[in-house]
């Protein structure tokens, strides 16, 4: 197995022993945005020092600018299922929770769920069921892909989905793949084994190795854009991060390419689950922040995905320090984009209530470019083709035009006027920036989206 206990265990150990010279040697070469070794990433774990967390926040932020420029890509869960075979302590959905009224979604009010998401302007969604089907099995998320992709409403239209489904065998994620999905995303939740084994109590899940390998069958299915994360606050989240590098460093060493997204959730309370409002590990602000910046060093060319579960301003902090998706205006139960509910089917409690509007005004209030490309995945840089331009940097050639244009329709379609305000204020400011061959691509881009041209990507 990939994940090596003994060795992290003995990285930890001897972490607390860098210097202040020898952090600010790693904090050198991290600025080099090649990444770190998980000797590197082990002295930057207890770092507590003002003065040497500054520079560590200071460095992720240079990285993340370096590679990801002021861009933050903005999608929607659509939850589809809760019906679970698992019992997993920290969840709504788990199987015995007799708090939760189970559903199913309809394709029928799939389609009405997108039908609303489309409406707020949203063009990315994250497809979310919990770990078991209605009676059709995987058919019923193969069915739901196509219903989302199927359903329009003009101007806009879901132009990419990512799905975060239980684990399947090589066949079914080739079946999955060729419904021309983006990233398939999975959660290990805790990388240590005993932890793994004490809060997945019953059903599929509580088999780790099944679970820790689902990336490398989706890779042999020739899905080459997975995404990795942890539920942080079930173990010391210093062990949990240098487990997810592990992982990372396995996938590229298989098969060429690392993880492209890692996702960062917190354990947040949900319905009929003690352990959830009163984690095991608690996570504190100031370390939360230090998580998601180390990891912007380790895996720079990673996109950092952070939900709804963290709170306006914990989210606008770690902008700066290395997240670069963000959801927007979620919903996490079944139905509860088109029924304005919060029923209890959710999976977890959400700290960030606002809607997309209002988002995206704050973003855009903030110098970041809200970003609903898909452009990449359209045009086959996936895998290794997108890495070999995300390494160096050179993918914000592409992304920043690109972001700028999909911000531009939202800004004429969907946007209030307050946030149509602050946005072409900022397209403005950066158009005339933006040098060289992106800032041609990003102004012809934004002038055929102003003459009603819409979906214009490079």
């Amino acid at each position: 197995m990939f994940i090596d206990d003994d060795r992290i265990f003995a990285l930890l150990k001897t972490s607390r022993a860098r210097s202040g010279v020898q952090v600010r040697e790693i904090l050198a070469k991290a600025r080099e945005a090649r990444g770190l070794a998980a000797e590197e990433v082990a002295a930057l774990l207890d770092l507590s020092e003002p003065e040497l967390l500054g520079e560590l926040f200071s460095t992720a932020r240079a990285v993340k600018e370096r590679i990801y420029g002021k861009r933050l890509v903005l999608f929607a869960p659509l939850y589809v299922s809760n019906l679970c075979a698992n019992e997993c302590s920290y969840c709504a959905f788990r199987a015995r929770n007799a708090k939760v009224k189970r559903r199913a979604l309809t394709q029928t009010e799939i389609a009405d769920e997108v039908r609303v998401l489309v409406e707020q302007g949203h063009k990315r969604v994250l497809l979310v069921a919990g770990e078991s089907y209605p009676d059709e099995g995987l058919d019923y998320v193969l069915r739901a892909i196509d219903t989302v992709y199927a359903t329009r409403v003009l101007p806009g239209e879901i132009r990419r989905l990512n799905v975060n489904i239980a684990p399947l065998g090589v066949d079914e994620f080739r079946e999955l793949r060729a419904r021309q999905i983006g990233t398939y995303q999975l959660f290990q939740e805790t990388y240590h084994r005993p932890t793994y084994e004490r809060f997945h109590l019953k059903g599929p899940k509580r088999d780790y190795d099944w679970r820790v390998t689902a990336m490398d069958r989706a890779m042999t299915a020739g899905i080459d854009d997975v995404g990795i994360g942890v539920l942080f606050g079930l173990f010391d989240w210093r062990y949990e991060i240098l487990a997810l590098l592990e992982h990372a460093q396995h996938l590229e060493r298989t098969f060429g390419v690392g993880p492209h997204t890692v996702s960062v959730p917190r354990l947040e309370p949900a319905t009929g689950s003690e352990l959830a409002s009163h984690p095991p590990h608690p996570i504190a602000d100031i370390e939360f922040r230090k998580i998601v910046a180390i990891l912007r060093l380790a895996v720079p060319y990673t996109g950092i995905i952070m939900s709804t579960r963290e709170t306006a301003n914990v989210r606008r902090e770690t902008f700066a320090v290395g997240v670069s998706q963000i959801s927007a205006g979620s919903r996490t139960n079944p139905g509860g984009y088109a029924s304005h509910e919060k029923l209890d089917e959710a999976q977890f409690s959400l700290g960030d209530h606002r809607t997309l509007d209002e988002v995206i005004h704050d973003i855009a209030r903030l110098g970041y470019i809200p970003s609903f490309c898909t452009a990449c995945y359209r045009l086959g840089r996936t895998g290794r083709d997108f890495m070999d331009l995300a390494k160096p940097g050179a993918i914000r050639a592409h992304c920043d035009p690109n972001a700028m244009g999909t911000f531009l329709e939202y800004l004429a379609d969907y946007a209030s006027p307050a946030t149509r305000e602050v946005g072409e204020r900022l397209l403005s400011e950066l158009s005339e920036a933006t040098q060289g061959l992106p800032g041609r691509r990003a102004r012809r881009i934004l002038a055929e989206v102003r003459e009603g041209r819409r979906d214009v990507f490079v």
